[in-house]
């Protein structure tokens, strides 16, 4: 059996119980605001909240974020199947998980990550999911930012037929011509900056505006190459 496939909380290495702690103030929110959008996954789109780019782009959408630090596949998995989004009716999600998976094959985090879309539909059959791609990882080349590209490539492969499943590739423009990242895009070499979160959601943010403006967007909006 495929662990990133298996619904399991994360485990409170602090022992505060700080992350069943987020997961109940995201049960609330979902019982208590309506959100057109709805932002579910990692550290990504939680340091997402705190920049400007949310503010200005984001927050107008009617968004919540139910996304937190460190989540991998499969507690994002027991996050949906224990309830933060029953009592929601989104007109889309955007997941952005599996960076965090780093001791699993690219092949079993986009298993992981395809559970999550079907779990999804199952909830909300009418539901847009947007999927931004992961994004590249470390100062230099290394073997953590070789697999977040394969994980990408073999989810566009599988989501590319799938209805109202959008894969957005946010990841162009960070690598350098030395291979390197500079600590201007990601402080520490994972989490966007304020300025490369611009650059990078800004293909989400037009998508977002096309599907709760117009319905159905074209497919292929953003090219990989």
């Amino acid at each position: 059996m495929n662990p990133c496939s298996i619904a399991t909380p994360q485990q409170d290495t602090e022992g505060d119980g700080r992350w069943n702690s987020i997961h109940n103030r995201f049960l609330s929110d979902a019982k208590g605001k309506d959100a057109d959008v709805i932002f579910l996954g990692d550290s990504i789109l939680q340091a997402l909240e705190h920049t400007e780019v949310w503010n200005q782009w984001f927050a107008p959408l009617h968004c919540l974020n139910f996304s937190i630090h460190r989540d991998q596949t499969q507690n994002v998995l027991w996050r949906i199947r224990n309830g933060e989004l029953d009592h929601v009716d989104p007109k889309v999600i955007v997941l952005h998980v599996g960076t965090n998976n780093v001791e699993y094959t690219a092949e079993h985090i986009c298993e992981g990550i395809l559970e999550i879309i079907h779990t999804i539909q199952e909830k909300h059959p009418n539901v847009y999911i947007v999927i931004p791609s992961l994004l590249p990882r470390g100062q230099h080349p290394n073997l953590l930012r070789e697999k977040n590209s394969k994980i990408n490539q073999l989810l566009k492969e599988k989501v590319v037929h799938m209805k109202k499943v959008d894969m957005v590739f946010i990841d162009k423009g960070f690598i350098q011509s030395d291979g390197t990242i500079s600590h201007h895009d990601m402080h520490d070499y994972l989490i966007p900056t304020n300025a490369a979160c611009r650059k990078a959601f800004e293909p989400v943010h037009d998508l977002l505006h096309q599907i709760l403006s117009e319905g159905e967007p074209e497919k292929d909006l953003t090219p990989s190459e």
